[in-house]
């Protein structure tokens, strides 16, 4: 859709954005990186969206301009200053922020203690952001009218409810898109917070929030908005499916009519390697011989071995069981003895942890494990690597195999989800005829989630390695794909506009 269309529709789309995270402030995964590039991307289609995000200590510290809102008041009893803001550095102009040092100034992550124990009152919190956003979308801002709100994730799941349940009687309900970024996390509480969160008794039903005796955020979000997407084609259809629905295949089935898949893109502006300020050498598809300094940089600042026979890999990840890392731990002898190297990035379960620590003592020099999570050396890492490493069980979209395309770091995943939607595996009885196919190879896959599929997809990497000018044609391939936002965003504007103005869309 252009801009044009959009203008044809009537009026401008004005977007209120409900979600706990925001790149670069606030980041535990994907979902950061999306909230925090769909307004500047959006904005080439006629949308303006405003994000609405809980008061946590780096969105607060960030704030450069800010105007207060009329107070508000939970059914609850949370006190709310809803303040509009501007932010440091940001791209997209205005933003709301919900001020309640109570329930969101406090250390940890924004969902857990230091200790990784879920705060006691997160039912709580993250009620009021929905609330918050349920006041912003009916007028508490007199300046800015919002069109639609575009609800993330769990934590955003009660928008979808308070805006049909909770508005005045003369008021329409404002229509609500929720995405799901990963079906996994589902905000569950226990059932007797429902009235203390204002949920209608009417709503405490299989096909309302309850599950198995829980409320679930998710579900509200699911049974409530108007329309629901996810972050990828193929994982809207493995979600309607048992293996992949995590007990809501059958409910998300029923509600198909409402759901679609729009794959994520990336910043292309970030993930540059041309322009990357966070690099020891920028360069590009022409000058892909400089990433060979990167490679050199990697190996100083982890204490590399410096001639590695095989390629070095890099896995950035939440250390978590759907990341599917103990098939690289089962598979890193093999990987160590064809003379690969493994760099890992990031943390989570401790058990997961422990085997990356271990594998580190076991293999110095070729294995660096780093328990954090560090931009920088993340951009280097993928810069320094040869292969980046996915093998998710599930994975909603996945943007670490598109950071690495980009980068001339070539993907190797598990074909599911978002992984597949974006991977073509190659194949060596294919590479003869690779120049006479729609969609070229630009990566490896494996489809069976499991130890024997895992090395036959390593065995056929390896046989792609020691054929250079193909393995170059493949990070050409890679590196010359347009990854970034635009489409994603079109895609956005066009369900918006249905959304709002159906009947301009009825024959």
């Amino acid at each position: 859709m252009s801009v044009q269309a959009v203008a044809r529709s009537g009026r401008a789309i004005q977007v209120l954005q409900v979600s706990a995270e925001l790149f670069p402030w606030v980041k535990t995964g994907g979902l950061a990186d999306v909230t925090g590039s769909l307004p500047g991307a959006l904005s080439n289609f006629g949308v303006e969206l405003r994000p609405v995000l809980p008061g946590f200590p780096a969105f607060t510290r960030a704030v450069t301009e800010s105007r207060a809102l009329m107070a508000i008041k939970t059914p609850w009893g949370d006190d709310l200053q809803i303040k509009c803001v501007r932010f440091a550095s940001n791209a997209f102009g205005w933003a709301y922020l919900i001020v309640a040092p109570h329930l969101y100034e406090r250390g940890g992550s924004p969902y857990e203690t230091a200790d990784r124990q879920a705060f006691g009152d997160n039912h709580r919190r993250f009620a009021a952001l929905s609330w918050g956003a349920k006041a912003l979308a009916y007028g508490l801002d007199p300046t800015w009218e919002v069109s639609l709100v575009h609800a993330h994730d769990w934590h955003a799941g009660l928008t979808a409810l308070y805006l049909k349940f909770h508005h005045a009687p003369h008021l329409k309900s404002t229509p609500c898109l929720f995405t799901i970024h990963n079906l996994a996390y589902q905000g569950l509480f226990a059932s007797k917070h429902l009235h203390e969160l204002a949920i209608p008794e009417a709503c405490w039903h299989l096909d309302g929030v309850e599950f198995y005796g829980q409320i679930s955020m998710l579900k509200a979000g699911i049974a409530y908005a108007d329309q629901i997407s996810t972050v990828s084609p193929r994982y809207a259809s493995e979600i309607q499916q048992a293996a992949q629905g995590l007990g809501l295949h059958g409910f998300l089935s029923l509600h198909s009519a409402r759901l679609s898949g729009i794959l994520n893109g990336i910043d292309t502006q970030i993930w540059d390697p041309a322009h990357d300020p966070m690099i020891a050498k920028r360069y590009s598809l022409i000058s892909l011989n400089d990433k060979n300094e990167n490679v050199l940089a990697l190996t100083s600042i982890l204490g590399l071995d410096n001639v590695p026979r095989g390629p070095r890999c890099a896995v950035i990840s939440r250390l978590t069981e759907q990341k599917g890392l103990g098939l690289i731990v089962q598979a890193a002898p093999t990987m160590i003895q064809d003379g690969a190297q493994l760099v890992v990035l990031g943390n989570g379960e401790p058990a997961i942890e422990r085997q990356f620590e271990a594998l580190q003592a076991k293999y110095p020099g070729k294995v660096s494990f780093r328990a954090d999570f560090d931009e920088r050396l993340a951009h280097q890492m993928i810069a320094g690597s040869d292969l980046i490493l996915v093998p998710s069980r599930f994975e909603p979209c996945g943007l670490t195999q598109l950071y690495g395309m980009r980068y001339g770091c070539l993907p190797l995943v598990h074909l599911v989800g978002g992984l597949a939607d974006t991977v073509r595996p190659w194949r060596l009885s294919n590479e003869t005829v690779l120049t006479k196919t729609v969609n070229p190879a630009n990566g490896f896959g494996f489809s069976e989630h499991c130890i024997e599929s895992f090395v036959t997809c390593w065995q056929e990497m390896m046989a792609c390695w020691t054929l250079k000018p193909v393995w170059e044609k493949l990070q050409s391939r890679g590196m010359s794909l347009a990854l970034g936002w635009d489409v994603a965003a079109e895609n956005y504007a066009a369900l918006y506009d249905r959304m709002l103005f159906r009947d301009a869309h009825s024959p």
